[in-house]
């Protein structure tokens, strides 16, 4: 199995510390968060990934080099120049997925307990385009999904709420965790190209009628590193 960590972000919420190295490099508990997923994903069954790279990104291969690949057989690179966003660099490196498998895709800003292996179960069982991992938890920016477990809108601090397909039952408002699984069909119907969120991709592509499902993980320790005060260990 594979997976893209995105690592390639300017980290700007954690500086100082993001001054002179990559977020992805960042310590808690005296573990870098990129081993920290790394070790994550290696026990959720992934063999090979390619890491997105940009701010001080030179740094992330001499750091693989030096300390090793955490469990993995395979790591790759995806230099970004200009930073893509999330959508954007994932199509960079679509080269990658050439095996025709769901595959991971995780920030590597983010620290859970959720169960990879249980996300990586319901993206094959659903036959999902893609599956996001999920919770009801306090966001300015919440993705809509129906009772179907289907992603039906969102809601935008700017825009209000958006709504791209007719809803099954009730709509309920989650908290995207930035982990998910991945059909690499998604690549043939990548309409955007240069810098775009993944998000947007996936709205329009529900909108159009794909799967894009939430796997709910109620009760998961989760958190998204973006402050120095975030980085402490679950």
């Amino acid at each position: 199995m594979k997976a893209m960590i995105f690592a390639a972000g300017l980290g700007t919420r954690l500086k100082p510390l993001t001054d002179t190295r990559p977020k992805a490099l960042v310590e808690v508990g005296g573990v870098t968060l990129l081993e920290l997923t790394l070790r994550r994903l290696a026990a959720a069954g992934v063999s090979d990934a390619i890491i997105n790279l940009h701010h001080h990104g030179e740094q992330i291969p001499a750091f693989i080099e030096k300390h090793g690949r955490f469990g993995l057989r395979r790591i790759e690179y995806s230099p970004e120049p200009e930073l893509l966003d999330t959508g954007g660099g994932l199509k960079e490196a679509a080269w990658f997925f050439d095996d025709g498998l769901p595959f991971f895709v995780h920030n590597v800003d983010v620290l859970s307990d959720i169960d990879l292996r249980a996300l990586a179960a319901a993206h094959r069982h659903s036959g999902a385009l893609a599956t996001l991992a999920a919770l009801p938890r306090t966001t300015t920016r919440p993705l809509y999904f129906d009772s179907a477990n289907r992603l039906v809108g969102r809601h935008s601090a700017t825009t209000g709420d958006t709504f791209v397909r007719p809803p099954q039952g009730e709509v309920v408002p989650l908290g995207f965790c930035g982990i998910q699984m991945v059909s690499p069909a998604i690549f043939g119907k990548m309409m955007e190209s240069g810098v775009f969120p993944i998000v947007a991709c996936y709205l329009r592509l529900a909108g159009a009628g794909e799967a894009i499902f939430a796997h709910r993980v109620d009760g998961a320790k989760w958190r998204d590193c973006g402050r120095p005060e975030d980085l402490r260990p679950l």
